[in-house]
């Protein structure tokens, strides 16, 4: 089993300037300790069913490209994009530059988008779910058409394209690995099992993260795609370190699932989570 972590809150220091150094300490003790990815959030408020929207929050790719440099081993990549914050031939850029400038550890996070309060608030353009989920659709195959190197042009019902170039090539084979967050069963589990690479659910419980596999593997007959070519990762609630063993227990149930990767989110000083990490997790979570 991996483990993941999601660096979500900046709050804690919230000082602008203790920011970068908590970040960087963090992601170093992350990465000695045997963290197999990194990520954070493509939120520029905070969700503010959690906190305050006022409290800190940093752009996603930037963060990683500051993590990129100072690691040399983790994944990296955004839980997850949202589709309508960049035009899909500028995101398959940015998601190239961070994989080139990161030896190949770029991963692409994406999915519909839904926080509506700050897309309007910055101006983003606010569309419906259906034409969300199209635009979703489209931005996965500009993403490979880019990735696969053969050029030519787009014309789809949302985006069109007349020059499909992306150089330097991608270090990742064959492109970047991607992975669809969510898990709603009509149209994220069928894209998941048309495009992905991966995709990451919410680990609330082992009967709905085993509901919503039986879901994708249905997709997948649908697709004629082979069910466990797809990497499971799923984004675990507990908190890992309130009490170690229960979470070790529900992710030994996960991984029962065919759950290959978990990340666990700080509910504390990110700096004393991911050293709480190393003591207490990851040397028993190597036994799973």
């Amino acid at each position: 089993m991996k483990l993941g972590l999601h660096y979500w809150n900046f709050s804690n220091p919230a000082e602008p300037a203790a920011i970068a150094p908590t970040l960087r300490e963090t992601a170093l003790v992350a990465e000695q300790a045997g963290v197999a990815s990194f990520t954070v959030m493509d939120h520029y408020f905070q969700m503010d069913q959690y906190a305050p929207a006022e409290e800190p929050m940093l752009e996603g790719y930037t963060t990683l490209g500051y993590v990129a440099a100072l690691t040399q081993k983790m994944t990296l990549g955004l839980l997850v994009t949202g589709v309508m914050y960049r035009h899909p031939g500028l995101l398959a850029k940015i998601v190239t530059t961070l994989d080139v400038l990161s030896g190949g550890r770029a991963r692409l996070g994406i999915g519909a988008s839904w926080y509506e309060r700050e897309q309007r608030g910055l101006g983003v353009p606010v569309v419906p779910v259906a034409e969300r989920f199209e635009r979703l659709e489209e931005t996965l195959q500009i993403c490979l058409q880019m990735w696969s190197g053969k050029g030519g042009e787009f014309n789809g019902a949302h985006y069109q394209l007349t020059e499909v170039l992306n150089s330097p090539a991608a270090i990742s084979t064959p492109h970047p690995m991607i992975m669809i967050g969510g898990g709603g069963e009509k149209k994220t589990l069928r894209l998941v099992a048309k495009y992905a690479d991966a995709c990451n659910l919410f680990g609330t419980s082992k009967e709905d993260l085993a509901h919503k596999l039986d879901v994708l593997r249905e997709h997948c007959a649908a697709e004629g795609r082979d069910y466990d070519t797809i990497v499971k990762t799923a984004l675990v609630t507990r908190p890992a370190l309130v009490d170690p063993d229960a979470w070790l227990a529900e992710v030994e149930s996960f991984a029962a699932l065919g759950i290959t990767e978990v990340m666990t989110m700080p509910d504390r000083n990110p700096l004393e989570f991911a050293n709480g990490l190393a003591e207490k997790i990851l040397p028993r979570l190597a036994s799973i």
